[in-house]
């Protein structure tokens, strides 16, 4: 069995890699969010199609999501150390997090409101709306449920990248099994981290389509 002092290390451990999961997706969605608007409001069947702003947008995130997170997390570290003045560890971690998650997020956007039935973008239109209104009350208010699952799916990709960080010095759960699991050959560590790891992603997501039901319209 573990000790005490393998158990706290476990704890912080989860610890970290809540924080870095829940930090970087909130960061992540304050950049993301605004982009995918963007891409569903500017993309030729969009309430204002500019084919420019699309396009630029688009290249950018096609750009972030090609690159492989852990070259991505390499890559960033000048402006890791900037950011945070370090290069290593769970707060240095978010920053290139925050960047991978960011385009992720804005594609999981831009699809969940092109979702939206275009009869009632329409209807809105006749009557006046604005295009403020028509984005904030029918695009994100009718795809809301479907926005809410982006985010639990958000989530769990974000938690998996903060666990490959570990690779790098990252903290957090990957840290531990990299350190024990691999260059200690501690199978017995290595593997309790994937449980914690595996159980987190079953509650997040747990939650996420929890709340997700409960805001279905078709449930109400």
């Amino acid at each position: 069995m573990f000790d005490q002092k393998i158990l706290i290390m476990l704890l912080e451990g989860t610890r970290d890699t809540l924080y870095m999961t829940l930090a970087s997706t909130l960061f992540g969605y304050i950049l993301g969010l605004p982009m995918g608007i963007v891409l569903a409001v500017t993309d030729k069947e969009g309430i204002r199609p500019n084919a420019v702003i699309y396009k630029v947008l688009d290249f950018i995130v096609n750009v972030i999501r090609s690159i492989p997170f852990l070259i991505l997390l390499i890559l960033v570290i000048p402006l890791t150390r900037a950011i945070v003045g370090k290069s290593y560890g769970s707060s240095a971690t978010v920053v290139p997090l925050v960047i991978a998650a960011a385009p992720f997020i804005a594609r999981m956007v831009e699809s969940s409101l092109k979702e939206v039935d275009k009869g009632v973008i329409e209807a809105a239109q006749s009557m006046g709306a604005s295009d403020m209104t028509i984005i904030v009350k029918v695009l994100l208010g009718e795809a809301r449920t479907s926005l809410l699952v982006g985010v639990t799916i958000a989530v769990g990709t974000i938690l998996g990248y903060s666990a490959m960080a570990g690779a790098v010095g990252g903290g957090g759960l990957g840290d531990i099994a990299i350190r024990y699991g691999y260059y200690r050959y501690q199978t017995d560590i290595m593997i309790m981290t994937i449980v914690i790891l595996v159980v987190l992603v079953q509650i997040l997501q747990y939650l996420g389509m929890l709340l997700s039901r409960k805001l279905d319209r078709r449930r109400l």
